[in-house]
């Protein structure tokens, strides 16, 4: 990929310097285009606090600015309470809407009112697989289980034999997915394990528990990136030999990536997603463009190790892996 963007650029040197201009142009928050000044809402299943869906915000709001872009965040990690904000997003009269579907049959009335509305609406993170009847556009993200399947693969390739997949939102059918590819590929035993993810403490003395439990146990596969250097401490404080090795990449992961406390990373691509289901649905509304056809857009998912680190610090620093 860096031969090919250094061929491009040789090939045009306008073309590089109008790029450059336009990056800058959005950076500064002046839009690119000269279309109305549409209104997009997100709406996502995040709880306080996670780091995770601030990088899907910074795609989001660069995108946005690029695109002349009036862009809303709301969340709440309580489904009842997630399709009530889409509700306020229908009552604004919003003119796109990206929602995540982590506990789809509560949020499918919510979703399919939105439609009806005529509010073209776009699935990311969670919810591939009823994206479509629920009537949105398409659905940005990686899929769950092919990405359980990627860890399952690096598992083997290293030699694992025991693992334990830690489950720190019960409901979220796309963590169940996320385990249940790990499995699917996995010639070695895999055990989950279900803990409270609004309580740190709790998530580590879990894993420690566990850890301290099972002797054999040679992996802690966590779905979260906020919760691997935890686990990492829990397999110190156990005095365990286990991997950790995590779904999702902060400046957290990546630093662990580097000095050895984690073994590796399944990337999503959080910046990707918010970035892309943006500016689908202002191409959606200016010239009717689909990508992919309508089929679901995958943003992952990526394995990454110690050989990456040093390079994703710099992204993971300034907030966009």
């Amino acid at each position: 990929m860096l031969v090919l963007a250094v061929g491009l650029a040789g090939c045009s040197s306008t073309g590089g310097k109008r790029a450059e201009e336009e990056r800058a142009q959005g950076a500064s928050g002046k839009a690119n285009v000269d279309t109305p000044r549409w209104k997009i809402a997100m709406v996502t299943h995040s709880g306080d606090g996670d780091t995770y869906w601030d990088i899907v915000q910074s795609g989001a709001k660069q995108a946005a600015a690029k695109d002349n872009i009036e862009f809303l965040y709301s969340h709440d990690k309580e489904a009842g309470r997630q399709a009530q904000l889409v509700q306020a997003a229908i009552d604004k009269k919003v003119d796109g809407l990206i929602v995540t579907l982590a506990k789809p049959s509560a949020m499918e009335k919510a979703v399919k009112k939105a439609v009806k509305a005529g509010i073209p609406v776009v699935t990311i993170n969670s919810g591939q697989d009823e994206s479509e009847s629920f009537g949105a556009l398409t659905h940005i993200g990686q899929d769950e289980v092919k990405a359980g399947e990627a860890v399952g693969e690096e598992l083997n390739d290293r030699g694992r034999k025991k693992a334990v997949c830690v489950l720190h939102e019960q409901g979220n059918v796309g963590h169940e997915e996320r385990c249940r590819g790990v499995g699917e590929t996995f010639e070695g035993k895999l055990d989950n394990l279900y803990v409270d993810g609004t309580n740190m403490p709790n998530v580590q003395s879990s894993i420690e528990a566990e850890l301290q439990s099972d002797k054999d146990l040679d992996t802690v596969v966590t779905l979260g990136a906020p919760f691997a250097p935890t686990a990492a401490q829990a397999a110190e404080d156990a005095g365990s030999d286990a991997e950790v090795d995590t779904f999702d990449l902060n400046d957290k992961v990546a630093e662990g990536l580097e000095d050895g406390s984690i073994g590796f990373a399944v990337d999503q691509q959080p910046y990707l997603q918010g970035y892309e289901a943006v500016d689908l649905l202002w191409l959606y509304r200016y010239n009717a463009d689909m990508l992919g056809g309508g089929e679901p857009v995958l943003t992952g998912p990526q394995v990454l190790t110690k050989d990456d680190a040093a390079e994703l610090r710099e992204y993971t620093k300034r907030g966009t892996r």
